[in-house]
């Protein structure tokens, strides 16, 4: 019975990757499968955050037609439409008039000087450079919460893999003791800490279930699809733990990839400086300095000019035989007592001109911080993962395959084989960690530098 035993130990070790291959490629019926690449390309296309920023887009360019038009002139007409009379203490209306027998129409034009039009438009240029930025920089910040969460997809679902090939096989192995418990083979206590120890090594399959549902909706709400299709049993279906049920998008894919940078330190620092987020901040600088020259231009003042044209056919007290009175009449304005105001807007601009500039400046060593702890980052995790890949992983085997044999020979307990087997699952599961950490910090390293195309294709 020890062979039989260890043959159940032995394929229980066997089935996680077998269950990886496998899961690897398949969904429920009720799910779509799709790539990263496919979800990035659809993130541009469909992710609201990133449609919202263009909308804003538009709004800046429409809003540099306002700048760029000239103050628009007013026009105003008028008449007489009665005449009341005085005849001493009493007062009488005579008549009333068509609106043709008095008329007067006017036209005032606003005059600006100091280049203002000139001024509007440049600042509304700046502010759909600073728009354009701000596109890209979401972008930036979408995609990498898409990776983050795609690349969870991929973590969960692989340790759902090793949870559920233990859970399968501990099944089985459960059986078997008690099988060998009432033939008297082994002790019954053995058989009662096995199913002690069930618990903790089922969880796991929960835990990685729960995380799957919850990334594979935050994929599916990101990409505009309804997130309501989670993970899950039916409402009438009996709950296990692993249940992975239907999702609205399936991510596909594995963690497998040795990608390595080919870039050094300095190029991730330097490529920082042109971040979109730096961007928008620069663009926000020089937007403030043509705020300034623009509030700079109302020391010149605008100069206001009107005409008037009337024409009236009422009673004159004219000599002659005059039957209408034509009059052409010009005006000018100029708005007096503006220096206070226009200087407190120049302070006001020069004010916003220095926080732009601290802003920027600010955004340049955040950046190039981010890009610095994103690079030391990238190199712990490289060096993780190699750890596991070159040989963490295959002494957890070696370490299980030596429990084995002792068993065999009678120098271990079958205790002592399972405290072995669930370091090799610990093993698998933080060699799964590893190399999830190494994708994301290639993912953050993108994310930091602003360098596309260092996140692997999957």
């Amino acid at each position: 019975m020890r062979l039989v035993t260890l043959a159940m130990l032995a394929f229980l070790t066997a089935m996680p990757a077998v269950q990886a291959q496998s899961r690897a490629t398949e969904t429920t019926p009720q799910s779509r499968s799709i790539a990263l690449d496919a979800a990035e390309r659809l993130l541009l296309e469909r992710n609201l955050v990133v449609v919202a920023a263009q909308r804003g887009l538009d709004a800046a360019r429409a809003q540099r037609l306002v700048a760029a038009s000239m103050p628009p002139p007013n026009l105003s007409i008028g008449n007489t439409t009665g005449e009341v009379n005085e005849y001493g203490q009493r007062l009488q209306a005579t008549r009333f008039y068509w609106p043709t027998n008095n008329v007067a129409i006017g036209l005032s034009v606003v005059v600006e000087g100091g280049g203002r039009r000139s001024l509007r438009t440049r600042f509304a240029e700046e502010q759909i450079s600073i728009a354009e930025a701000q596109v890209l920089d979401i972008l930036r910040q979408q995609l990498f919460q898409l990776r983050q969460v795609f690349l969870q997809a991929l973590l969960a679902r692989a340790n759902l893999d090793v949870a559920e090939a233990n859970k399968a096989s501990l099944d089985r192995t459960e059986a078997l003791l008690r099988r060998q418990a009432q033939e008297g083979q082994i002790p019954e206590g053995d058989l009662l800490r096995f199913q002690a120890s069930r618990p903790a090594m089922e969880a796991d399959a929960a835990i990685a279930a729960q995380t799957y549902a919850s990334a594979a909706a935050m994929l599916a709400a990101l990409l505009a699809e309804d997130p309501a299709i989670t993970l899950g049993s039916s409402a009438t279906a009996r709950p296990r733990l692993g249940n992975t049920g239907p999702v609205a998008l399936a991510p596909s894919g594995r963690l497998q990839s040795n990608t390595e940078l080919g870039l050094t330190r300095d190029q991730i620092l330097a490529a920082a400086e042109n971040r979109a987020d730096v961007l928008v901040a620069k663009r926000n600088l020089s937007a403030a300095s043509a705020n300034r020259e623009l509030a700079e231009s109302q020391r010149t003042r605008d100069v206001t000019v009107g005409v008037v044209a009337s024409r009236t056919r009422l009673p004159q007290d004219l000599q002659g035989t005059a039957t209408a009175n034509n009059q052409l009449g010009l005006s000018l304005s100029v708005p007096i007592f503006t220096s206070r105001i226009v200087e407190g807007n120049v302070g006001v601009a020069t004010a916003q001109q220095g926080q732009a500039e601290a802003m920027a400046r600010a955004a340049l060593l955040g950046a190039r911080a981010d890009a610095a702890t994103a690079w030391i980052v990238w190199e712990q995790a490289r060096a993780l993962r190699a750890l596991y890949d070159g040989g963490a992983l295959r002494r957890a085997e070696e370490a299980y395959a030596v429990a084995e044999r002792a068993y065999l020979a009678g120098g271990r307990s079958f205790i002592e084989v399972l405290d072995a087997l669930r370091t090799l699952n610990a093993t698998r599961i933080a060699a799964n960690q590893a190399r999830h950490g190494a994708l994301l910090a290639l993912a953050n390293l993108e994310q930091a530098s602003g360098i596309s195309g260092l996140m692997p294709r999957l």
